[in-house]
């Protein structure tokens, strides 16, 4: 770069360290948010569950496929059967997507407990309890002459995620505010800790679920639904605003900007996109469960696969095939592997692309297009939606089409990755000409 630039880019640097970064760390490590952010990221394996348990009820097999093939037999056997015990299969999917409001109350409960340094379980159950009091109150159900009591599974699911968010922090805020003035059940000192951890929530308990309870029939009395339902309303335009393409680019550029600082660009945006992207998966899971058409785009690690995980291998590609700087070529090699499974820190670091604006115009312009692409893709009905958690280290390829069951995902991964690989060739080669030069004057 020549001087004028290397200003620019500096006086850049200089704005957005003394003005962007502080307060983006700053909102990344607020308490309530980090809770919510951390709570949901733990329910990863709940999620995959339930995703696996959906895909061995309901196999993506056409109902009129004959078993024509050795291939094509298999298929029908895995349809025939999973119709023959589509109960059984199922129970683990109502239990962990079905259910996904309980492990998201308890998730976000266990991680603001921790930043209090409170007793975790005692608090937990509180919360719980208060939760269950407002959004899985039992109802009667009656088939001529058996009725049957039981909890609707309708607000413990994707509908209740924000009320569940709400009650975890809400509780804890309470049972913190009581336990903090000494305004709990006080037992001697004889007594052992794990004793009197339960009586230290006892008094906020009966406080909260007074409150939550009283303003929950008020709700309903007033406008002919609970919590869950005006909170669910009032987030609905969030939701959708946060769900559409100018918005997505909005928190890829940030989130690649971030990364060239050096910061987690993932953790810093994760406090807003976590609790949007878990929703959509589950809005996704319950719609395939039902037989319905999925509705959201933004779910899932979509972002991840389709963008920033294609970028970075594309540019391992490039300079593996293009580029001499002995440098590059080496920290390539050692990034090749880790990068196909999705582990891109060894090329942000090693590289860098931490400070290097080659690297930082290649992925803006790759993550975005990448994503614009599969938005329309998927909203034309083309490519088909995620609706399953996987294990972050499944290859991109095979993560889009598992995720989503859409052979056609593998395709479209395969063509954005060509297309990355054009987009970053004369960047990264600049950059390459550039670490020669530096080498060849070391020499």
């Amino acid at each position: 770069m020549d001087s004028t630039q290397k200003g620019f880019m500096a006086k850049f640097q200089a704005v957005l360290e003394k003005y962007v970064v502080p307060v983006a760390t700053k909102i990344s490590q607020q308490r309530h948010l980090a809770a919510v952010r951390d709570g949901l990221t733990v329910l990863v394996p709940v999620t995959i569950i339930g995703g696996f348990a959906i895909l061995l009820a309901q196999p993506p097999v056409d109902a009129s496929l004959q078993p024509t093939n050795f291939f094509f037999s298999f298929l029908c056997m895995w349809r025939d059967w999973a119709s023959a015990n589509a109960a059984t299969l199922l129970t683990p999917y109502y239990l962990t997507i079905g259910a996904i409001s309980v492990y998201v109350v308890l998730g976000v409960a266990y991680q603001l407990c921790k930043t209090y340094k409170m007793n975790t379980i005692s608090n937990m159950i509180s919360v719980l309890l208060v939760y269950l009091c407002i959004a899985g109150v039992p109802q009667t159900y009656t088939s001529g002459e058996v009725s049957v009591s039981a909890i609707p599974l309708t607000d413990l699911g994707a509908s209740g995620m924000f009320t569940a968010i709400v009650v975890a922090l809400a509780v804890i805020e309470i049972n913190h505010l009581f336990i903090k003035n000494h305004w709990v059940i006080k037992l001697p000192e004889q007594v052992p800790p794990n004793v009197a951890a339960p009586f230290n929530v006892l008094i906020p308990g009966i406080v909260s679920l007074l409150v939550f309870m009283i303003f929950n029939s008020v709700c309903i009395s007033f406008f002919g639904t609970g919590i869950t339902g005006l909170i669910y309303a009032a987030f609905q335009p969030l939701i959708s605003a946060t769900g559409s393409l100018p918005s997505i680019i909005l928190i890829n550029v940030l989130m690649t900007t971030f990364w060239f600082f050096g910061v987690h660009g993932a953790n810093m945006v994760g406090v807003v996109t976590t609790p949007l992207t878990t929703l959509g998966l589950t809005l996704n899971a319950e719609a395939y469960a039902a037989g319905k058409e999925l509705p959201s785009i933004f779910a899932g690690a979509v972002n991840s696969v389709y963008g920033g995980w294609i970028s970075y291998f594309a540019v391992v590609i490039v300079i593996l095939l293009f580029c001499k700087s002995s440098q590059a070529r080496s920290i390539a090699k050692i990034a090749s592997v880790p990068a196909f499974f999705n582990i891109n820190e060894p090329l942000i670091f090693g590289l860098p692309t931490v400070l290097n604006p080659f690297t930082l115009i290649t992925f803006l312009i790759c993550n975005n297009l990448n994503f614009t692409i599969v938005y329309f893709l998927m909203d034309s009905g083309f490519l088909g939606k995620f609706f399953v958690s996987l294990p972050f280290t499944v290859p991109g390829p095979f993560q889009a089409w598992l995720a989503s069951m859409d052979l056609k995902a593998i395709l479209v991964w395969a063509v954005l990755l060509v297309l990355d690989v054009i987009i970053a060739l004369p960047f990264i080669k600049a950059y390459d000409k550039q670490l020669l030069a530096s080498e060849e004057g070391a020499e």
